[in-house]
C-alpha cells in the first residue's frame, strides 16, 4: 500500500507519538539524573523540565490513542494542541538563534538575578563567584571562595558557552518543530481517511 493509505497514516502517527513519549521520559529521566548527583538543586528548573516532559508525554499519549483507534474528537484535539506547540515552539526556537551577544548578556544577567539557587549551582560547578563582580558579603559556593583564593566572575565563562548553548537549543527546537508542524498535517490527513476495516464495502 502506499504511503497515502490509511495504514501508512496510521503508522507513520503512531511512530511519531512514540518518538515523542522517549523524548518526555528522556527529559524526566535528565532531570532525576541531575537531582540524584547534586548537579542541580533549583527545583525551579527541575520542575520545569519535568512539567514539560509530562506534558509532553500526554500529549503522546493522546495522539497515540487517538491514532490507534482512530478516535475523531482525540485526534481533534490532539491536531490543534500540536499546533498551538509548534507555534510557540518554532517562535522561541528563532529567538534563541537570533539573539546577539549583547542580548546574550542582557537575558543572562536577568536570569542570574532570578534564581539564587540556580546561581549557586552555576558558582559551585563553574567554580567561580559573581556575576560581573563579586560582593565579599554574599554567598557564594565554589571551591576557590572556601580555600580563599580569588574566583574569577561567572559572566565571562557562562557567555563563552552561552552562544553555542543557545544555538544548540534553537536547533533542536526548530527540528522538534517540524515535527510537530509533520504531526499535525498526518493527524489532518488521517482524520479524513476512511477505516476500510469499518466499511470494507466502500472501498470495493
Amino acid at each position: 500500500m502506499v504511503c497515502g493509505g490509511f495504514s501508512c497514516s496510521k503508522n507513520c502517527l503512531c511512530a511519531l507519538n512514540l518518538l515523542y513519549t522517549l523524548v518526555s521520559l528522556l527529559l524526566i529521566g535528565i532531570a532525576a539524573w541531575g537531582i540524584g548527583f547534586g548537579l542541580i538543586s533549583s527545583l525551579r528548573v527541575v520542575g520545569v523540565v519535568i512539567a514539560v516532559g509530562i506534558f509532553l508525554f500526554l500529549i503522546a499519549l493522546v495522539g497515540l490513542i487517538g491514532a490507534v483507534k482512530h478516535h475523531q474528537v482525540l485526534l481533534f484535539f490532539y491536531m490543534i494542541i500540536l499546533l498551538l506547540v509548534f507555534i510557540v515552539q518554532f517562535s522561541v526556537s528563532c529567538a534563541c538563534l537570533a539573539l546577539n551577544q549583547d542580548q546574550q548578556g542582557q537575558l543572562l544577567e536577568v536570569g542570574w538575578n532570578n534564581t539564587a539557587s540556580a546561581r549557586n549551582d552555576l558558582q559551585r560547578n563553574l567554580n567561580c563567584c559573581g556575576f560581573r563582580s563579586y560582593n565579599p558579603n554574599d554567598t557564594c559556593l565554589a571551591s576557590c571562595n572556601k580555600i580563599g583564593h580569588k574566583c574569577l566572575p561567572c559572566a565571562p565563562i557562562i557567555e563563552a558557552y552561552a552562544g553555542e548553548v543557545l544555538r544548540f537549543v534553537g536547533g533542536i527546537g526548530l527540528f522538534f518543530s517540524f515535527t510537530e508542524i509533520l504531526g499535525v498535517w498526518l493527524t489532518y490527513r488521517y482524520r479524513n481517511q476512511k477505516d476500510p476495516r469499518a466499511n470494507p464495502s466502500a472501498f470495493l
